[in-house]
């Protein structure tokens, strides 16, 4: 999985050109990953003001909250993700290193685990 962390004062300041060549990048890059075969699924996220995180309580409903998970100190955000299926580390890397910019400060590469067997039942 690739997670991509924005510059919350870098994506307020994108003129218009920039906001499109953004897109255009991201765009060509989905295409070329869906084209290859690599890419399963992938999205951008909404800004962290417009979600809702529940914490888990014992013998309580759920505590709900404003705002994400955790408030990095970075000031970065999760801004979007890439689900993709490569043949190494080294080529998921590669990927990560095509959506890093002006805005796209930083790129988490993560691998995903598969808790389920080809049954569908939990491992």
């Amino acid at each position: 999985m690739v997670l991509m962390y924005a510059d919350p004062a870098a994506t307020a300041a994108m003129t218009p050109q920039e906001r499109a060549e953004v897109f255009a990048r991201h765009d060509a890059l989905h295409r070329h990953l869906a084209d290859g075969g690599e890419l399963l699924n992938g999205s951008g996220l909404a800004f962290p003001q417009d979600t809702v995180t529940l914490r888990w309580q014992r013998d309580a409903a759920p505590a709900v909250s404003g705002g994400p998970l955790v408030e990095p100190e970075s000031g970065a955000h999760l801004t979007a993700y890439y689900v993709v299926d490569c043949a190494s580390p080294e080529r998921a890397r590669e990927i990560a290193e095509r959506v890093l910019d002006f805005h796209v400060v930083a790129v988490e590469v993560r691998p995903i685990h598969d808790s389920f067997g080809m049954d569908g039942e939990a491992v």
